[in-house]
């Protein structure tokens, strides 16, 4: 259930394999908002348009994350997952209503490993195996957007306790 009635903006940010993907429909089904995921649009943009190489892959996932912040503003609360990069930070801090931020950290040894098994089993589009450590874990995405409003962590080496996560997201809202 929704504690408080929240009504705004969860940002899920943190490097690839973080668990923001694992913790995103979770937090979204406690707090009652709509879920709304980058590979789910670049999935689609994929099986639309193809992705048969990385620097078409890096493009629709850059355009996944326009069209995901684009519905995002319309639908005035949800909650946001992706890696974000530079670019959309300022349509973030845009977006109408409270938003909080929650920040996936793990391990790093955990990282590598959830990627490994996650690129053996993912989707062409995704060309997973040819993105360098660099690109994957580097200081931009390895640290919150942090864009003005609160930003909790998380250790998602362990399991997340989402309800206690859920208030904590309700009362950093409310100041």
């Amino acid at each position: 259930m929704n504690p408080a009635g929240f009504r705004g903006f969860v940002i899920v940010s943190g490097p690839p394999a973080s668990g923001k993907s694992t913790l995103a429909p979770a937090l979204a089904a406690e707090l009652d908002l709509p879920l709304l995921a980058k590979d789910v649009v670049k999935d689609a943009l994929v099986d639309a348009l193809g992705a048969p190489d990385l620097p078409r892959s890096r493009e629709l996932g850059r355009a996944a994350v326009h069209v995901l912040l684009a519905v995002a503003a319309t639908a005035g609360r949800a909650v946001l997952e992706s890696v974000w990069h530079g670019y959309a930070h300022a349509p973030l801090a845009a977006l109408p209503g409270p938003t909080v931020e929650v920040f996936c950290r793990c391990d790093p040894d955990v990282l590598r490993a959830r990627f490994a098994a996650r690129a053996a089993g993912r989707g062409a589009g995704y060309h997973d195996r040819e993105r360098s450590a660099a690109e994957l874990w580097n200081a931009e995405v390895g640290s919150p957007v942090a864009g003005g409003w609160p930003v909790l962590e998380v250790d998602t080496g362990v399991a997340v306790d989402v309800p206690a996560l859920a208030r904590r997201i309700v009362a950093a809202a409310q100041g």
